[in-house]
């Protein structure tokens, strides 16, 4: 649904063209595959002729890059950034990447995901370093540390960055000479590299190569760096090898079903997931639908695997803008109306599978339940391709705090009887796994099991606070 209720908000998606004369109109079209991982704002910025240039706005790719604008980005070298604002507040300060001046030239950078200690590290610099900061987004604390390192090289002085930040990151970073992609030692986000001819590819997910025709070469592994110079491309693992914990919430949710992520197709994850659930969870029901569009293909392994047939019970407005004046009360549940309407001669008088990946406050579906209830369906048998979220995420996935969040408060009876479902079922961990193709040591799911792979971000304010800190401060930094 992609609300404040519904689901959990996307994050961010990152792409990067090195070597190719429409490096940006290539990094448009990828930011356009890339869409589904944020709407909040854009960015490109293109490295030609030994200065960078760039264009971010708040919204839509399409709304943001109009002809005129793309076309005055000029280079064979450019990066980009959709935006979901799960780190700082939504506006154009925030909108990456982010590009800066400093005293060993220019930079630009777009980050996907969250660093777990940068509050701690922006007060250090704040209050150490005479750091000024221009956004409240934690991407310009990588931007900070690179500028302030004392590596020649800037893919030296990223890894130095990055070795002093904990976290979520797949990042993409340019500078007039060379390219950098990076993928932390857990691996969370997913990061790819691709190739168009001589050109050298990054992409959050494959379905941004696949627009413009790239070939796939291989994911970025957790932990590794790649960078592309005019001399080819370089791998470097310079950080302490980990175990990888990618999140097993991109399968469920956030990454786009035709891609690949995690050496693992979205699609075949996303229909184990409903053939788990049709086989924990059996019912006699007259036909299986979803609440498109996560969760289409859960509903299809759900069909396949029970035998009912599956139905477009819902119609998706796909044109909906990111507002809209709503009206007064006297339209019940408009907010839901306007996105999703009831194919009202598939359900009526139906024993409905209603299929959903998750629950999150759970007013959204409740309205969704409404819906159905008025359309004339006579069960409805809730079930969720997810297990119940009862911790929010500090890692690149924008959930509410966890007393907002229902399973937290309420058990599945209660969250049954609040919906008015005649039964609800959520997808077990090990079902989860079994989908995923891994195990408990595998993945990171902290949001359904309380079990994080790192330290919180309330554990660095408590402890860093007395620790004595080396930052480097000869460099300043000018935006």
């Amino acid at each position: 649904m992609g609300d404040n209720d519904g689901h959990p908000k996307h994050h961010c998606g990152v792409f990067g063209v090195f070597g190719h004369p429409e490096a940006a109109k290539l990094t448009y079209l990828g930011l356009y595959a890339l869409q589904h991982r944020g709407q909040e704002g854009a960015g490109i910025v293109c490295a030609g002729n030994g200065r960078l240039n760039g264009h971010r706005g708040v919204g839509l790719v399409s709304d943001v890059f109009k002809p005129h604008k793309l076309g005055r980005l000029k280079g064979d070298r450019a990066i980009g950034h959709v935006r979901y604002s799960t780190f700082g507040s939504n506006n154009l300060k925030n909108v990456q990447p982010l590009m800066a001046d400093y005293a060993k030239g220019s930079m630009a950078l777009g980050h996907n995901g969250n660093l777990v200690n940068a509050g701690a590290l922006r007060d250090d610099l704040e209050e150490r370093g005479g750091a000024i900061f221009q956004s409240t987004t934690d991407s310009e604390v990588i931007i900070q540390l690179i500028a302030r390192s004392r590596k020649e090289r800037f893919p030296d002085a990223v890894i130095e960055a990055l070795r002093k930040v904990i976290g979520a990151y797949s990042i993409v970073a340019l500078d007039n000479h060379c390219m950098v992609a990076a993928r932390d030692p857990l691996g969370f986000r997913p990061l790819w590299i691709g190739r168009r001819g001589g050109a050298t590819i990054f992409a959050s997910e494959t379905c941004a190569l696949d627009i413009i025709d790239a070939d796939w070469v291989r994911e970025i592994e957790p932990g590794e760096v790649v960078v592309v110079t005019q001399d080819g491309m370089e791998s470097y693992k310079p950080f302490e090898q980990v175990t990888p914990k990618p999140c097993i919430f991109e399968f469920i949710y956030v990454a786009r079903p035709d891609s690949e992520i995690f050496g693992q197709s979205v699609d075949e994850v996303r229909k184990r997931l409903g053939r788990n659930l049709a086989k924990l969870a059996p019912v006699d029901a007259d036909i299986v639908m979803s609440v498109p569009d996560s969760s289409n293909q859960a509903a299809l392994g759900y069909a396949h695997e029970s035998g009912i047939p599956f139905d477009m019970g819902f119609i998706r407005n796909h044109y909906v803008g990111r507002t809209f004046i709503e009206p007064d009360q006297s339209i019940r549940d408009f907010g839901v109306k306007i996105k999703l309407n009831a194919a009202r001669s598939a359900i009526q008088g139906k024993r409905v599978v209603l299929i959903d990946d998750s629950i999150v406050r759970g007013t959204t579906s409740k309205k969704i339940i409404k819906v159905l209830r008025r359309c004339g369906v006579e069960e409805i048998h809730f079930r969720i391709s997810a297990p119940p979220i009862i911790n929010s995420c500090f890692y690149g996935i924008d959930t509410p705090d966890r007393e907002r969040l229902i399973a937290s408060q309420m058990s599945v009876e209660e969250i049954r009887q609040y919906l008015g479902v005649d039964s609800l079922v959520f997808m077990t961990i090990d079902g989860l796994l079994d989908a995923a193709g891994g195990n408990k040591d595998q993945y990171c799911t902290a949001c359904f099991t309380n079990q994080y792979p790192t330290m919180l971000p309330s554990d660095f304010d408590r402890k860093e606070k007395d620790a004595p800190r080396h930052l480097d401060t000869s460099t300043e930094l000018f935006f």
